[in-house]
């Protein structure tokens, strides 16, 4: 019997979050194991007059990949994937994994050198996405995996991602309620725009920032979902102070827990964590922008309310907040460029607040204007 929030599900993404048109070239980049999805999305596509084009990952493939293949094939941009990243349209890449943990075991170094030769990738989405040629979506299809990382069954893990993209039962028209979303979250955007100073205080982080001059972007539903949250692109050399993230940074399929940085006028200057510190300082060391900041954000999904060790998912968690280590997006007006792009995040709901240009505007996982 098939689920039928999944073809709700392919609805949003392809009318509200794509906006599919007729002659649009639609590339989707997937696993078989998100195969009911991509048939949904497959055929709304064709209904809507445009030309989708497919490409499936094999089980493990990235295992395989650092298993098998010499070191200079790991210097090889994926030629398939990068058609579909320059020449579409539209792109959902659909996260369908079945082991999170494929690559716990594999060198950070080899991983670090493929990270190089898909940064090309990465800077066509952000470059194509800013000046909007791209229509680009990043969402999921429920897996047993995922429900494992999140200490769920499966059924119930299918229950908490339709509600955070609120294309279950609860909600009769998910288009309409994004589009709510859009406009309480353009709200908070006109409020922060246009100043400078930002402050974090509270157990976990005592930090600076400035924002001048730069754009707030309004997360809805567009390019992630499920999604939910404000960012911006940070002063590249305005970070100062400590932070110390309170859930695991995922990256890769490495687990990276009790992370904690330093900062100083914008660059990390230390980094230790409590497990699998090698593979930060090797990432870290991935090149000159990897130690800066690309995006400050805040949650604001409060559907999501605890943590899956899914980044799709737990940077969207009403009540925290997120930075990303390496390349920022060029449409807030941050310049940084890595071929790393790794949020980490951070508890704000018990005794911490935001303040912006010395005034608080955000307290204990909620906005206070």
């Amino acid at each position: 019997m098939s689920d039928p929030r999944i073809e709700k599900f392919a609805r949003v993404l392809v009318d509200y979050s794509a906006c599919v048109k007729p002659g649009d070239k639609v590339g989707i980049i997937t696993t078989f194991a998100a195969e009911p999805l991509v048939k949904s999305l497959y055929s709304l596509v064709l209904e809507r007059g445009a030309y989708p084009n497919v490409l499936f990952e094999v089980p493990d493939q990235d295992e395989l990949l650092f298993r098998h293949a010499p070191d200079e094939l790991l210097d090889i941009t994926p030629r398939l994937q990068q058609v579909i990243y320059e020449e579409s349209d539209v792109f959902f890449k659909v996260r369908a994994t079945s082991n999170t943990h494929s690559l716990g075991s594999v060198d950070p170094a080899r991983v670090g050198r493929y990270q190089k030769a898909l940064a090309p990738l990465l800077r066509t989405q952000m470059t194509r996405g800013a000046d909007r040629s791209l229509r680009w979506v990043a969402t999921q299809f429920p897996t047993h995996a995922y429900a494992l990382e999140a200490d769920m069954g499966l059924l119930a893990y299918q229950d908490f991602f339709y509600s955070a993209c609120h294309v279950d039962g609860n909600t009769d028209d998910p288009v309409a309620y994004w589009q709510g979303i859009e406009a309480e979250q353009q709200r908070i955007i006109d409020r922060l725009q246009g100043h400078d100073k930002v402050e974090i205080r509270g157990p976990n982080a005592e930090l600076t920032l400035s924002v001048k001059d730069r754009i707030f972007m309004n997360a809805c539903g567009k390019q992630n979902m499920p999604d939910g949250e404000v960012y911006t692109g940070p002063v590249e050399d305005s970070v100062n102070g400590w932070v110390r993230f309170t859930y695991p940074a995922v990256y890769q399929g490495n687990m990276v827990n009790g992370v904690e940085l330093k900062f100083e006028n914008g660059q990390v200057v230390k980094a230790t964590a409590e497990r699998n510190e090698a593979f930060l300082q090797q990432m870290l060391a991935a090149d000159p922008g990897a130690r800066y900041v690309g995006e400050f954000a805040i949650g604001t999904n409060y559907e999501i309310n605890r943590f899956t060790h899914n980044i799709l998912l737990d940077e969207k968690i009403g009540g925290s907040f997120h930075l990303a280590l390496g390349a920022g997006y060029p449409e807030t007006g941050n310049k940084n460029r890595s071929v790393i792009h790794w949020d980490m995040i951070c508890d704000l709901r018990q005794d911490s607040e935001i303040l912006l240009d010395g005034e608080v505007i955000y307290r204990n996982g909620k906005f206070v204007f």
